[in-house]
C-alpha cells in the first residue's frame, strides 16, 4: 500500500495533520482556489445501471476523505451524492436475473426498469438501495440526489434553456477536442427526449422556439408533441453538458473523476468549458483517481455477482476500518488491489502497526512518519465527534489476524467461544491488558471477517479442524505414536506452567530429543495427530491457543 504523501501549505490546520495527507492536502487547496465560503459543496455521483463495484467506491470515499478533512479545518460542508438515475438503459448486465424481460425496458429511462428482485419500485432504485444501506457502515453518510425526480420536476428548466440558447457555443466546445473525423456532424441538439407515449428516447428534435417549447417525433411510435421545459417529464441534457450544468445548480467546490475522464481533451475539459463559458461557474476543484484491480477473489463471491466486486464483497473481509484503511492510506492516483488470498494478513498487520503508532504504543520511525499515520488511522475510523476526525475512546484490542484466524478455527468456527478464549487471556499481540467490554463489540467485527475469510477465500494448507477426541491417526509409526505420547504427557499435561510460546517450543523440542526424532519429524506427527495434516499453525502458539482439557482428549488414546 502506497502511503506518500508530500507537504504544502495553505489555511491554518491542526498541528500534526495539517501537511500529513492528500484529503488535507485537496482541502487546502479548496480553501485557497475557491476562498473562503460559509459552506463549500462536494460532490460525487454515478449512474444505477448495474451493481456499484469496488472502483466506483473510491470516487465516493475520495470524497468523504476530503469532506472530512475540511470539517476538520472547521468549515461546513455539503456532501452531495447524485444518482444519474434518469440516464438511458442501454444494456442488460450479465449478472443481471431476468436477462429477457429487462431487454424489453431498453432505451427506457433506467429509473422507469422493473426491479428483477422484486424487491423495490425501479431497477434503478434497487442499486441505491444496496449503496445507500453500506455506506453508513464505513461511515459516510451523504445527501442524495435523484436526477430523475429533478428533471421531472423541471429544476433544470433554466439550464436547459441555457443550453438550447448557446447550443452553437457548445458544439464548439464539444469539437474542440476531436479530430475532423469525430465532429459533430449535421443539426446537433444538446438535449434528448423520452417520449411521453412509449418512454423510449428513440425520438428526434424537430425545433424549439427560442423559449420553453421543444418540439420533438417518436421514430419508435409516431408519438409528436411540442413540451414545455418548465412542465416537461422527458426532457434532459447530454450528459456533457448535464454535469457542468449541475455544477453552476449545485455550486459544486469540488468532485473528482477517474483517469478516463480526466484524459487530455477528455469529459473534464470539455465540462471545464461548458461550466465557465455557457454557464458562468467555475468548474470544481479535482483531481484524478487510478483504477483498482481484485486479487484472489473466491469462487463463491465472484459467481453470486457476476465477477462484480462491491463494497459489501469487501466488507465480508475487512472491517469497515480496514476498508477505509485502503483508501486512506493510498494516493487516489495510484492503481492499487484489493487481495482476498494471503494478503490479507499483510494488510490487517499493516492497519495494526498504523494504530500502534498513532496510540504510541510502537514508536514511529520519526516525527513525520508519525503525524502520517496518525492522520491514516484517524481517518480511517468510521465514527466521527461533532462531524470531525479524531482517535477512538478507547485503543482497541489487537488481536493479530494470522492467529484471530487460528482461533475460530479451533473453537470450531464459534465466534462467541473464540472471544471467550481471549477474554480469559491477559495478553494479545504482546499487550499486557485485560479484554474491556467496550473493546468486545470491533473485535467481534474481526472474528467475524476471519470467520468468513478462512472459511471462504484462505487457500486449502491454511484452513484446519481439530480431530475427533480418542482417535488414533493410521499414517503414524509406533516411534511417532510414542512421541506424540510424550509430547502429551510432558508439554501438554503442564502448559499451563510455560509462560510463553519459547519456553513451550524448547519442551517440544526436549520432548522430540527424548524420543529420538527431530524436531521436524515432531512436528509433523503432532500436526497428524491433532488436525489430520503434516503442516499447520506455529506448535507452541498453537498448543497454548487450545484448551487444555480438549487436547489431552485428541491424544487419550496414544
Amino acid at each position: 500500500m502506497d502511503k506518500n504523501s508530500r507537504q504544502t501549505g495553505g489555511a491554518s490546520a491542526p498541528a500534526h495533520w495539517a501537511a500529513a495527507h492528500w484529503a488535507d492536502e485537496t482541502a487546502l487547496k479548496i480553501i485557497r482556489e475557491k476562498g473562503d465560503k460559509d459552506c463549500y459543496t462536494c460532490a460525487s455521483g454515478i449512474t444505477p445501471s448495474g451493481t456499484v463495484h469496488i472502483g466506483n467506491f473510491r470516487e465516493i470515499i475520495s470524497v468523504d476523505l476530503v469532506t472530512r478533512a475540511l470539517r476538520d479545518l472547521g468549515k461546513k460542508v455539503r456532501f452531495i451524492y447524485s444518482w444519474d438515475d434518469y440516464d438511458v438503459f442501454r444494456k442488460v448486465p450479465k449478472n443481471m436475473p431476468k436477462q429477457e424481460e429487462l431487454q424489453k425496458f431498453l432505451r427506457f429511462p433506467i429509473t422507469m426498469v422493473n426491479d428483477p428482485w422484486d424487491r423495490d419500485e425501479s431497477y434503478a432504485r434497487h442499486h441505491e438501495v444496496d449503496v445507500e444501506t453500506m455506506l453508513p457502515v464505513v461511515g459516510i453518510h451523504p445527501e442524495y440526489l435523484y436526477q430523475a425526480q429533478n428533471y421531472r420536476a423541471s429544476k433544470y428548466a433554466e439550464g436547459i434553456r441555457r443550453a438550447l440558447k448557446h447550443r452553437e457555443a457548445l458544439k464548439n466546445i464539444l469539437d474542440k477536442f476531436r479530430d475532423e473525423e469525430h465532429k459533430i456532424q449535421g443539426e446537433w441538439w444538446p438535449i434528448s427526449v423520452f417520449c411521453d407515449a412509449c418512454n423510449k428516447d428513440d425520438t428526434d428534435i424537430d425545433g424549439w422556439d427560442g423559449e420553453w417549447g421543444v418540439s420533438y417525433h417518436c421514430n419508435s411510435c409516431g408519438h409528436k408533441e411540442i413540451s414545455d421545459l418548465r412542465t416537461a417529464k422527458g426532457i434532459k441534457l447530454g450528459w456533457r453538458v448535464d454535469w457542468p450544468m449541475r455544477w453552476e445548480y449545485e455550486k459544486v467546490d469540488f468532485e473528482p473523476a477517474g483517469k478516463d475522464h480526466h484524459s487530455q481533451g477528455g469529459s473534464f475539459d470539455t465540462a471545464r468549458h461548458v461550466c465557465k463559458d455557457v454557464y458562468n461557474w467555475d468548474a470544481p476543484v479535482t483531481f484524478r483517481y487510478d483504477f483498482i484491480g481484485t486479487k484472489g477473489v473466491p469462487g463463491k463471491m465472484s459467481s453470486s455477482s457476476g465477477q462484480v466486486i462491491d463494497l459489501k464483497d469487501v466488507l465480508r473481509v475487512y472491517t469497515p476500518e480496514l476498508a477505509r484503511y485502503l483508501f486512506a492510506g493510498t494516493r487516489p492516483n495510484t492503481e492499487f488491489t484489493i487481495s482476498f488470498d494471503l494478503d490479507v494478513i499483510k494488510i490487517y498487520e499493516d492497519y495494526d502497526k498504523t494504530e500502534r503508532i498513532a496510540w504510541k504504543v510502537e514508536q514511529a520511525k520519526d516525527e513525520s512518519v508519525y503525524n502520517r499515520e496518525k492522520r491514516i488511522y484517524e481517518l480511517s475510523q468510521v465514527e466521527t465527534v461533532d462531524g470531525k476526525t479524531g482517535m477512538p475512546a478507547i485503543m482497541p484490542y489487537q488481536v493479530p489476524f494470522r492467529h484471530l484466524c487460528n482461533l475460530i478455527q479451533i473453537a470450531d468456527g464459534d465466534i462467541e467461544k473464540t472471544i471467550a478464549s481471549l477474554e480469559k487471556s491477559s495478553l494479545a499481540n504482546g499487550q499486557a491488558s485485560a479484554l474491556k467490554p467496550e473493546q468486545i463489540p470491533a473485535l467481534k467485527q474481526r472474528a467475524a471477517c476471519a470467520k468468513y475469510w478462512v472459511e471462504e477465500c484462505a487457500p486449502e494448507e491454511f484452513r484446519f479442524a481439530l480431530n475427533t477426541a480418542g482417535v488414533v491417526s493410521p499414517l503414524l509409526n509406533d516411534n511417532e505414536k510414542a512421541a506424540v505420547k510424550r509430547l502429551r504427557d510432558t508439554v501438554i499435561g503442564r502448559i499451563d506452567e510455560f509462560a510463553d510460546d519459547k519456553s513451550c517450543a524448547e519442551a517440544i523440542y526436549k520432548a522430540a530429543e527424548d524420543s529420538g526424532l527431530d524436531g521436524k519429524a515432531l512436528f509433523r506427527a503432532s500436526y497428524q495427530a491433532l488436525i489430520g495434516k503434516d503442516q499447520g499453525p506455529r506448535l507452541a502458539n498453537f498448543l497454548r491457543s487450545i484448551d487444555k482439557d480438549r487436547l489431552l482428549g485428541i491424544l487419550a488414546d496414544y
